[in-house]
């Protein structure tokens, strides 16, 4: 799987790295802490440039948040707790995981969206409660923005870092990157089954 992000990324450049952070913030198949320091690598090598990296990962990153941020300002609550009561077995999210959601960024506010941009599992899922909440574009935008930039420069950094040594580690990173897909995928089955085993109790 890393050859394949490296390929994607050395054939369509920029653009091909924005897709995947993109892909990973609307549905995470590929998660970014594998995307970014590989895309790190590659400005080590000379094919992409660091400055660009963090910028297309950026991009992607806050274009990726968009389409969840429109669902909860559209939907809003009481529709979205219908739509996750309906399909939340398949989506791996309850009515009660919205409700919490909901209920803590009105605790947080605005800093919730920067934080949570830095904290890996609720990385995408913090651009629900933004528009459930009704906060403004300009504002979520800019917190999304911020947190999402430091993320991917940090992830990329550590890519570039390692430098040479990341020649070594490469030889390992298609098996262990199939070790984390698969581990994603064992965590959404698992999801799937706790979501149908709740509404057989409820």
């Amino acid at each position: 799987m890393a050859t394949w992000i490296m390929n994607v990324m050395q054939s369509l450049g920029y653009p091909g790295l924005a897709l995947l952070m993109f892909i990973e913030n609307v549905f995470p198949p590929i998660p970014s802490e594998l995307i970014m320091p590989l895309a790190g690598y590659l400005s080590v090598q000379g094919k992409l440039n660091f400055a660009g990296v963090v910028a297309a990962g950026t991009i992607g990153s806050v274009f990726g948040a968009l389409p969840l941020y429109w669902l909860g300002f559209k939907l809003g609550k009481s529709r979205l707790e219908r739509l996750a009561d309906a399909h939340g077995k398949w989506l791996t999210v309850s009515a009660e995981d919205i409700d919490r959601a909901d209920d803590w960024f009105g605790r947080h506010g605005k800093k919730a969206v920067f934080v949570g941009r830095l904290v890996p599992g609720i990385r995408s899922l913090i651009a629900i409660p933004a528009g459930l909440h009704g906060m403004s574009m300009a504002p979520f935008l800019v917190f999304t923005t911020v947190g999402s930039a430091l993320w991917t420069a940090a992830l990329a950094a550590a890519g570039y870092l390692m430098g040479a040594q990341f020649r070594e580690v490469e030889k390992y990173l298609d098996p262990v990157s199939w070790v984390v897909f698969g581990g994603l995928l064992v965590w959404y089955i698992w999801r799937v089954v706790r979501q149908g085993h709740r509404r057989r109790t409820t």
